[in-house]
């Protein structure tokens, strides 16, 4: 029995997903099991980070765990499901982390994620960490400018970004949770391709079958979209750091990850762009 969490979100329901298909016995945690849609193979338990007694009932009888948090409190919480874990039985824990992490760097995502891969290598489990770039399924959040005014604003400049298709990040999770040899490895991973902003949004354009047009932005008027939108100040600010990070060709990088876990080619922007074409119609 292998235990998800985050199993509703981006890249959780692509694990649940691939395990189901890989013939892999699946506990779904959610806060509310009432509301979820998974294959009927998927058992699913009620859970929540913040209260950890439900996080001991969901990890009874597991052998390993796909740990996924976010938010500033990721060390608390995968500390808590680590030791859960680890009390119910589970002898394995593959954390989804971030790209960076490790690094030194003092950017606050990074901090959340390394906090949380020190609670679960503090839990004495066998760990491995997946640490992906940024994600294809970002661009979702596009969609209503794009709708709205055919645009997409962001202060990325001309940088490049090798983005990474989620089902790549679960494919190289399960690939950890089912086989054996990654205890103890962390992996970084990207997309195959590095595009710019423009490059990106003609692809999408290519493929919504829509005139779609990038419109750089400064950090202010990005910040100020961002608060208006209602997101914590922390998130924006840490955002706000990537998007330098792309300006000065840092996330332009692409890694051979994918492929030497997989055995595969990365997904392609392309490919993303077709299957969620509908999202910016």
């Amino acid at each position: 029995m292998i235990l998800v969490t985050g199993a509703t979100g981006t890249v959780g329901r692509e694990v649940v997903a691939l395990l189901v298909q890989a013939g892999q016995a699946v506990r779904a945690l959610s806060r509310d099991p009432k509301k979820t849609r998974f294959d009927a193979k998927v058992e699913v338990v009620a859970g929540d980070f913040t209260k950890p007694e439900t996080l001991e009932a969901a990890a009874r009888g597991v052998e390993a765990v796909f740990s996924l948090a976010a938010g500033p409190d990721i060390g608390a919480h995968e500390g808590a499901l680590a030791r859960a874990a680890k009390k119910g039985g589970a002898k394995h824990v593959v954390g989804l982390s971030v790209m960076g992490a490790g690094s030194g760097s003092d950017g606050a995502i990074v901090k959340w994620h390394e906090a949380g891969e020190k609670a679960i290598q503090d839990s004495g489990l066998a760990w491995t960490f997946v640490r992906p770039g940024m994600f294809m399924s970002n661009a979702l959040q596009w969609a209503r400018s794009v709708k709205a005014d055919g645009k997409v604003f962001l202060p990325y400049g001309e940088g490049r970004v090798a983005m990474i298709h989620p089902r790549d990040i679960a494919a190289v999770a399960v690939k950890a949770l089912t086989t054996p040899g990654h205890e103890g490895k962390a992996y970084p991973l990207t997309g195959g391709e590095a595009l710019t902003l423009s490059e990106l949004v003609r692809i999408l354009s290519e493929e919504v079958g829509r005139a779609i047009q990038y419109v750089p932005v400064p950090d202010a008027a990005a910040k100020a979209g961002m608060l208006e939108a209602g997101m914590p100040p922390t998130l924006a600010e840490a955002l706000l750091k990537m998007a330098a990070i792309v300006r000065s060709g840092g996330a332009g990088t692409v890694l051979p990850t994918v492929e030497q876990v997989l055995g595969r080619k990365p997904l392609t922007w392309r490919e993303w762009a077709r299957e969620n074409a509908a999202a910016f119609r």
